[in-house]
């Protein structure tokens, strides 16, 4: 059965003509956003077009309105758009020194004469940066009082961070020492320790529709800010700061520093943390 439909305009060479292209791309905005409470208008279009066109064009499909239909058919084609959507890409310890002033600074500031931690770690792809902070807290002995929540919104990765086994290159920044106790290695891959699997709570979530759990000491979310819109970063750094605690604090990626925080109840603790003002 032939699933390229004829709802948009068709160029001479098989492909989307010009003047319909926009149209075309916009249609698929709206039919996703309907179909599944993702945004895509929330995203820098550019990019997105342009990574979307890519896995459409990669999967035969000649115009947004036939990929749309196949998706909806397909569940691992839906998962292949999910991934190539949020951009799988992450490792363990990324930005080391970051971690680093998170482990010997941050986390003891944000512990201390608490009786138990809630941590969340936003968008958290396949586990990794979860799971870093579980072996941070576990090192601290901090772990076992510790809620510490991973959210994001493709279940394909959700799927493979419940799995925790990795490629060696998701472990080069791991301190050799934490690595040697907490992964086994199984053929060409890493196992993560199971028991500090277990002290993480995945759940599937829409950080831009779906609403938030509160009170959180720390809420990490690094490198993802940056597909943003402007407008869609202003309402997540709202809602993220309305989910810290008073004094929690806010851990954001290498290249998502944030200018103003004032205007979001924040304050600068460390570079790329912030603060929720008491």
């Amino acid at each position: 059965m032939d699933l390229i439909r004829t709802g948009a305009a068709a160029a001479p060479n098989g492909g989307t003509a010009p003047g319909a292209a926009d149209s075309d791309y916009t249609g698929f905005i709206q039919s996703i956003k309907k179909s599944t409470g993702i945004d895509l208008a929330q995203y820098k279009e550019a990019q997105m077009k342009r990574r979307l066109t890519t896995l459409r064009n990669k999967n035969g499909y000649s115009s947004f309105d036939a990929f749309y239909h196949a998706m909806m058919q397909d569940k691992k084609l839906f998962y292949e758009f999910l991934d190539k959507m949020t951009i799988n890409v992450s490792e363990f310890w990324r930005n080391p020194n970051r971690w680093e002033v998170l482990r010997d600074s941050v986390l003891p500031g944000i512990a201390a004469g608490k009786p138990r931690l809630r941590i969340w770690s936003a968008a958290c792809s396949t586990g990794e940066e979860p799971y870093t902070l579980s072996m941070i807290l576990a090192d601290k002995g901090l772990l076992n009082n510790t809620y510490l929540l991973a959210t994001d919104i493709d279940e394909g990765a959700l799927s493979k961070a419940a799995e925790a086994l990795y490629l060696e290159r998701s472990l080069k920044d791991v301190p050799p020492d934490v690595a040697k106790r907490y992964f086994k290695q199984e053929g060409a891959m890493f196992r993560f320790d199971a028991s500090l699997k277990k002290a993480v709570t995945f759940k599937k979530q829409n950080l831009l529709l779906d609403t938030f759990e509160d009170n959180f000491d720390l809420i990490v979310c690094r490198n993802v800010m940056i597909y943003f819109t402007e407008e869609a970063k202003h309402a997540l750094y709202h809602k993220f700061a309305g989910a810290l605690r008073p004094g929690g604090i806010l851990f954001v990626g290498s290249t998502e520093q944030i200018f103003s925080p004032s205007q979001y109840g924040l304050e600068p603790a460390e570079t790329f943390f912030y603060r929720k003002k008491t």
